[in-house]
């Protein structure tokens, strides 16, 4: 079947128009607006995060509008025009991030560092993953005095480091850990499952916790009961039911690092960076899959001179979290910052330590390992990016919807590059010990 464009009055078959220079995309543009497109879903997720807490920002929402329409036209925009939006996503997201750490801390308390036990304790549990911390509140708050245990999994752990949801007794520790065993961990946990957001997986053919898997609002598992109205007693009916878990062992781990406690003690990080104590700071990170070659974040981390700090935040950090790294200057080496949208806060540190020295973010000695896989990364991506932070490096992989001319440009201007082939070596030569 013909169909006829009534921008260029040329007449195509039902895969679209494709007359260069008027309707046609060239490749470069549709690679920018991919990268937009990713960008705004990624800062969507926080956006939605922010507007339950109350927080919202007309200039976000505008733009949000302005650049949707940018990525559906053919032929209003250049590279130039483009990219600019780009970044200016970037900045949208630094705003909306900022909105996210606000509702949390004002809603949630001052964060700061805990000790997490992990494993499964005696009595009837559940298992709450995903992002959204109020989901766990109210949670929290329906199973008081019923003597069900509730745990965080995932991306849910950095819960532990506020005070309004550490003050229920039974918000008993974390079980599991990174998104891609999930399917592992919920066998395995016996007891209900709540995802608060979309990054949980659909059960495989094999596995019998799909009667006990739970959804909220948007997020989506086909045969999973959606709780939309905010009213968990569904999933304590479930608890119930199925009554006591079968414990695990247990171990403890610290979490909490929040940037507005790391500000607290900016004084002793900065001292031991003059007195030469501490030489690098990595921040080794971001979204993690299971593709091969995650390991060399692995290697990374636990190559990183024992001089170093490691700071870490979102999925990404369950591959480098299983080791013990010690201390440097009276400091723990290993700093888990939070979720994902805690990258808010490792900006603002970086920010904090460049004006303690007088010098750009770029003269620090810092250096960024970032894992990527979804959106989420790309919008912080961008928010480095808009800020002018230089010399990142991404893997495992380039996004493939990057073109060369577009990754030429990025390369160019922010010298942002690939991860390479070995981690540990990788990581010597950023202080000098290659």
């Amino acid at each position: 079947m013909q169909m006829f464009c009534d921008q260029c009055e040329q007449t195509f078959d039902g895969k679209g128009c494709t007359v260069k220079g008027v309707c046609g995309k060239d490749a470069d543009i549709e690679s920018l607006q991919k990268i937009l497109l990713y960008g705004l879903k990624g800062m969507a997720a926080y956006k939605s995060h922010a507007r339950r807490l109350g927080k919202t920002d007309p200039e976000v929402e505008a733009f949000i509008e302005e650049a949707l329409f940018a990525t559906v036209t053919n032929v209003n925009f250049d590279m130039e025009s483009l990219l600019g939006m780009v970044l200016e996503c970037g900045r949208m997201n630094l705003k909306t991030m900022q909105l996210l750490n606000d509702g949390h801390v004002e809603t949630f308390g001052q964060p700061g560092p805990v000790e997490v036990k992990e494993g499964i304790q005696e009595g009837p549990g559940i298992l709450v993953t995903g992002h959204d911390l109020l989901d766990l509140k109210n949670i929290l708050e329906q199973t008081k005095d019923t003597g069900i245990k509730v745990y965080t999994h995932g991306e849910m752990l950095p819960a532990h480091m506020y005070p309004e949801l550490r003050k229920y007794p039974h918000l008993a520790g974390n079980y599991g850990g990174a998104w891609q065993k999930q399917r592992q961990e919920f066998e395995d946990f016996g007891g209900p499952i709540v995802a608060t957001t979309n990054c949980v997986l659909i059960p495989a053919a094999k596995n019998t916790y799909g009667n006990r898997l739970f959804t909220t609002r948007v997020t989506a598992v086909p045969g999973a009961v959606c709780i939309k109205d905010d009213d968990f007693t569904p999933v304590i009916e479930c608890a119930k039911k199925i009554g006591a878990l079968t414990p695990t062992a247990l171990k403890t781990s610290t979490i909490g690092f929040h940037y507005s406690f790391l500000l607290g003690i900016a004084d002793k990080v900065i001292d031991a960076v003059k007195a030469g104590q501490v030489k690098h700071v990595f921040l080794v990170g971001g979204c993690d899959g299971a593709e091969p070659g995650r390991n060399y974040f692995t290697d990374f981390a636990q190559q990183a001179p024992q001089e170093s700090l490691i700071l870490t935040l979102g999925c990404g950090k369950y591959r480098i979290r299983d080791h013990d790294y010690g201390t440097v200057a009276g400091l723990p080496r290993f700093l888990d910052m939070g979720q994902c949208n805690d990258a808010y806060g490792a900006i603002q540190l970086a920010i904090a330590l460049a004006d303690a020295f007088k010098c750009s973010v770029n003269d620090l000695p810092l250096t960024l390992c970032i894992s990527w896989f979804e959106q989420k990364a790309v919008a912080v991506l961008l928010t480095l990016l808009h800020l002018g932070v230089k010399n990142i490096r991404l893997g495992p992989k380039l996004p493939a919807f990057v073109t060369p001319n577009v990754f030429k440009v990025l390369q160019e201007t922010f010298n942002l590059g690939p991860i390479g082939d070995d981690g540990r070596k990788d990581a010597a030569a950023c202080v000098g010990k290659a």
